[in-house]
């Protein structure tokens, strides 16, 4: 993996996010802790990563407050993972990305893992971007205020952001 710019400065929120969580390994291994692995060796054991990335990962994770290490639960001398709020906040993230793979990745009747209630069985609902008065939306109903970038807009008593596309 190449030196990346980070994105800590970033006006834009998907940018900071894409950040901490955007690579491959981080997003599985908030995946995999969601399903609640716990130790380095099934986080390895399950991704077929190198532990050199997967600890770098993990480090990662930590700093970025999204998973927590701490002493096994079982009394022995290994470090357990486990999702913070912050990381268990991210749920929303990675069912909407299985619910996209599900609808675009695989064939129709291609067999694939599904994400149900534990209490009913039945598969979660499809995940939605709803207006205020409940009704569904679409990008083109959406607009990102972005942070203007002139020094004008910045100064006390300017507008400070400006509705532009994405």
């Amino acid at each position: 993996m190449g030196k990346h710019q980070s994105q800590k400065k970033e006006p834009c929120p998907v940018a900071r996010s894409v950040d901490v969580v955007g690579d491959r390994w981080s997003l599985l291994i908030v995946r995999d802790a969601l399903d609640g692995t716990r130790r380095f060796s099934e986080f390895q054991r399950s991704l077929g990563v190198a532990k050199n990335i997967l600890s770098d990962r993990l480090r990662r994770l930590v700093e970025a407050g999204i998973l927590a290490s701490q002493p096994a639960s079982d009394g022995t001398a290994y470090e357990e993972y486990v999702l913070t709020p912050r990381g268990e906040s991210l749920f929303p993230l990675v069912v909407a990305l299985r619910q996209w793979g599900e609808r675009h990745l695989f064939a129709r009747g291609e067999r694939h893992s599904v994400l149900v209630e534990k209490e009913s069985g039945k598969p979660v609902a499809l995940m939605g971007l709803h207006a205020s008065d409940g009704r569904e939306l679409s990008p083109g109903e959406t607009v990102v205020r972005k942070v203007a970038s002139t020094p004008a807009h910045d100064a006390p008593g300017g507008a400070g952001v400006r509705p532009r596309r994405r």
